[in-house]
């Protein structure tokens, strides 16, 4: 055999040698990167995350690993307030088996009455993540200050006397297609502040009469529907100036809802929105005659729903209960400072700032004093009627400092609140079913 073909069979082999070693060195490394899911259960010591002023604050955190490798490293936990200063810290080691699951108690120093945020950080060696959780302390000991104008009572009771003059013109119309053999639905028109046409849902049970009355309050931009699915109430759906079916005179962009007319005082959206609430219950008061006990009315709204509704039961003593949650606007002041400290600024903190850099001669000053006209907790002091409010601790747009410090200014004989501690911007199914139960109650159903 000659040299030559010696040496192409040695090459031939060492290439060989060479992929199989770099294959199974490959497959080896793809054997030894562990696949698998790590789940963390963060509950806390206390039910729904309402702890006492001088108690710990307690979580138990059950963590369960998949992998197919035991994992060590550290888990650190840090309290903070709920503008993200840090308030405490801690740690602890982990060390977590092969398909393991392990529980860790973690107990962090009594706080003053507040809102606090919770930092689980774990970082293992194959696995790094943060669990977000929300914790309130004595949230009925809550102080937020309030900025209410010398002139705030003057301002309504003008707006509603030029309400007065309006003449309603109401128009009520059913709406066959939307009817059933079990509900009567009809299409509501009137005439509200500064003769804007505005328009709603009326929905009746078909058998019996003299029904309680829910009058629903529209969220942000969210056109109302009929609601057939209260067989107990009548419910009245008011889509307020610019949203839903009331956009004929009054048609601002959705995006710049809330900043229409911000500069003006006296022309500010809210201003008319805040007084087709108004006539909205005049509307009900007024209809009898369709089945409806005007005795007994409930005004209900979440979010921007929510400040409708708290302003309602504040200028109108007809109202019988009022049940909200997740009230939008609650103490500006806090809420602006709050949305602010966010990595990014929350909505609808952001749109406001947005206006405000445009607008350069209409200062964050400015802007407050307007909205302290406005501001649901400067209204709250003047409910008379049962409350129920309900707040979710992870809502990032109303903070829930804000709504609790507002909760605190109510002085009427009966109130209360439910917290959804793994909620944002809504609430659990268990805090409807508790509001349902809540309005018959209140309106004493069946009447």
């Amino acid at each position: 055999m000659s040299a030559y073909r010696v040496f192409r069979i040695f090459i031939f082999i060492s290439c060989l040698l060479t992929f199989w070693g770099s294959n199974k060195a490959l497959a080896q490394d793809e054997g030894d990167d562990p696949k698998g899911e790590i789940t963390i259960n963060a509950r806390p010591g206390h039910k729904n995350a309402v702890f006492d002023e001088d108690g710990m604050i307690a979580y138990k955190l059950k963590v369960k690993s998949t992998y197919n490798v035991r994992q060590d490293g550290k888990l650190t936990y840090d309290l903070l307030t709920d503008d993200w200063k840090k308030v405490w810290s801690g740690s602890t080691s982990v060390r977590l088996g092969k398909h393991g699951a392990e529980t860790y108690s973690i107990k962090m120093p009594h706080q003053k009455p507040g809102v606090y945020r919770i930092h689980f950080a774990f970082n293992l060696s194959y696995y790094d993540d943060t669990v977000k959780r929300v914790a309130v302390v004595a949230p009925e000991r809550i102080v937020t200050e309030l900025h209410k104008p010398a002139d705030f009572d003057g301002f309504w009771a003008k707006a509603k006397d030029e309400l007065a003059k309006v003449q309603p013109e109401y128009k009520v119309t059913e709406d066959a297609t939307q009817s059933t053999r079990y509900v009567k639905v009809y299409k509501v028109e009137m005439r509200s502040l500064d003769k804007v046409k505005i328009k709603g849902w009326l929905t009746v049970p078909t058998e019996g009469k003299n029904w309680p009355v829910i009058y629903k309050l529209p969220g942000y931009n969210i056109p109302m529907k009929p609601e057939t699915d209260k067989p107990d109430f009548a419910v009245f759906a008011i889509d307020v100036r610019g949203n839903g079916m009331s956009r004929d005179f009054v048609a601002p962009q959705a995006d710049k809802y809330n900043v229409t007319n911000i500069e003006t005082r006296d022309r500010y959206i809210y201003r008319g929105v805040y007084m087709d609430c108004i006539r909205g219950l005049d509307f009900v008061m007024a209809h009898a005659n369709l089945g409806l006990n005007t005795d007994k009315v409930a005004v209900l709204g979440g979010s921007q729903g929510a400040t409708l509704a708290i302003v309602v039961a504040a200028l109108d003593k007809r109202v019988t209960a009022c049940t909200f949650e997740l009230p939008l606007y609650a103490d500006m002041h806090d809420a602006y400072h709050i949305g602010t400290s966010f990595p990014q600024t929350t909505w609808p903190v952001n749109r406001f700032q947005d206006y405000l850099k445009v607008h350069r001669t209409f200062t964050e000053a400015k802007f407050l004093g307007v909205w302290d006209y406005y501001d649901p907790q400067n209204f709250v002091s003047k409910i008379e009627c049962p409350v129920l409010m309900g707040v979710g601790l992870l809502d990032e747009f109303c903070p829930p400092r804000c709504s609790f410090g507002m909760y605190n200014k109510l002085t009427t004989y009966q109130k209360e609140f439910r917290v959804a501690p793994d909620k944002a911007h809504e609430m659990n199914f268990d805090y409807f079913m508790f509001q349902l139960l809540w309005l018959k109650e209140s309106l004493r159903v069946p009447n």
